[in-house]
């Protein structure tokens, strides 16, 4: 029989008998650090194929390349706050976890939201590149993109219901061959690279502080903010396998931070190399940056396929976030129960079908840009919160357990959460109305929270336990 108590937050938490919490458990000891670096590359790896360089068109050359290493190093520093937040408090949340111990429950499920309206969104803006991509490449005389979004979707949900160890080595050979592809391009575009073309946007008389560098002015660098993100935008969810993970007090870390250095390496290839080769004002508009940048020949076909690849990693990749944060949301009684409950392979069904079929009947809109603004911007919200948590536990709880510790501690943490809060601005400035959509969705998931789930918490989940046991800690003290 559940025991319920009541908080003085005014949320009402019960325990849950052995039966509930055995019927919700992940397979752990499923990945090692190496796993977990191509995991975090696999989240990413789509951004380098396409996407980043609609970001010439709003600061030409030089505003992203400015946006691009500010955006790196905020992600750089955050990767390095989560790293420690995530030896410390390995669990299937991620930063859901981080910020309920920092921030309390509200503050817990407003991060685990803003993840999730991230992670929901971003494959079905990807599944409109993978729809194109196919047509494009006359691949099964397929022409007509929904058939592409309802097999990416059927075929990727079942992979991952066969169990976390065999979809994170699918996922890693997939992440492999995106990689190859990226070389095959550096090689090729090397012989291409011509520097004249990086600035060769005429400068906009009009806008403050315009030169053939900065052809859009200042201003520019602000707009193409959101589009540097999609280099690295989803990096972060890396801690999101702990639970799965062999020894992820020491694995977690290491495989996130090898990953955000390894895309930061990519990132700046392709921005180089492409816009070098082609010139900023074609690639500005282009859908297949890498291939349009190559032209024709042997090359460029082969990049062109492998970009699929890429494409098809970061869609299943991220399939797999949206599951676990569903999963511990769920597990924890934020979300309806049932979405927790894992197969006999220990993966978590209603958590990987729900949310995909919401993903695929948003694809159908075909508004890929829209999509991925709105993915970007509850991103940007999550920052925010996971920086804030950092913070929060440092100035708070100095004596807690970090067998990895962030250099530069809560000074780097603050460079990532002012940077992150411009991000945020970023976002409604470039689309108003995909800012405007996200905030809907937010809001409904926060009334949700408000009337009904905040008096329905699960206090034994491993989320909630850590917040708990760690406020009765600090009542005793």
């Amino acid at each position: 029989m559940a025991i319920t108590t009541k908080k003085p937050s005014h949320e009402d938490f019960h325990n849950e008998d052995s039966e509930y919490l055995a019927k919700r458990t992940l397979k752990s000891g499923s990945a090692g650090w190496l796993l977990l670096a191509g995991l975090g590359v696999s989240y990413v790896i789509s951004g380098d194929y396409a996407g980043w360089n609609n970001g010439l068109a709003e600061g030409g050359f030089g505003g992203l390349l400015i946006a691009g290493v500010v955006i790196a190093g905020m992600y750089l520093a955050m990767v390095l706050g989560m790293a420690e937040m995530s030896s410390a408090l390995p669990a299937a949340g991620g930063g859901y976890t981080f910020a309920r111990r920092a921030l309390g429950p509200w503050g817990g499920f407003a991060t685990g939201t803003a993840i999730l309206i991230e992670y929901a969104i971003a494959p079905a803006a990807i599944a409109t590149f993978i729809g194109g991509y196919v047509e494009s490449l006359n691949l099964f005389g397929i022409t007509d993109g929904w058939w592409v979004y309802l097999a990416v979707y059927a075929i990727f949900i079942g992979i991952h219901l066969t169990g976390a160890g065999e979809a994170l080595k699918a996922m890693f050979v997939i992440t492999a061959i995106a990689l190859v592809g990226l070389v095959v391009f550096a090689v090729s575009a090397w012989g291409l690279f011509d520097a004249s073309n990086l600035t060769d946007i005429a400068a906009d008389p009009g806008a403050a502080g315009s030169s053939s560098f900065l052809p859009f002015g200042w201003f520019g660098i602000w707009a193409a903010v959101p589009f540097a993100i999609w280099f690295f935008l989803a990096v972060e969810g890396v801690p999101l396998a702990a639970e799965e993970a062999r020894e992820p007090e020491k694995n977690v870390p290491k495989g996130i931070i090898i990953s955000m250095l390894l895309l930061i390496v990519t990132g700046a290839a392709v921005l180089f190399l492409a816009t070098g080769a082609l010139g900023a004002e074609a690639l500005s508009t282009s859908g297949n940056p890498l291939v349009q940048a190559l032209g024709d020949g042997g090359a460029a076909k082969a990049v062109n396929y492998i970009g699929l690849a890429g494409l098809v990693a970061s869609f299943f990749s991220i399939m797999y976030a949206y599951s676990r944060q569903t999963f511990a949301l769920s597990r924890a009684g934020y979300l309806p129960t049932r979405l927790s409950v894992t197969n006999s392979r220990k993966a978590p069904t209603l958590a990987l079908i729900v949310p995909g079929v919401i993903g695929f009947i948003l694809s159908l809109t075909g508004e890929g840009a829209m999509l991925l603004n709105m993915a970007v911007l509850g991103a940007a919200v999550s920052y925010v919160l996971m920086m804030v948590s950092h913070i929060v536990l440092r100035k708070r709880e100095p004596g807690m357990a970090r067998p990895y510790r962030t250099p530069g501690g809560i000074v780097t943490t603050s460079f990532a959460l002012v940077i992150a809060i411009a991000a945020v601005i970023a976002t409604f400035l470039v689309d108003p109305t995909a800012a405007m959509w996200t905030v809907v969705a937010f809001g409904a998931f926060m009334a949700y929270f408000g009337f009904y789930s905040r008096h329905h918490l699960v206090a034994n989940s491993p989320d909630e336990e850590f917040a708990i046991l760690a406020k009765a800690e600090e009542e005793l003290e």
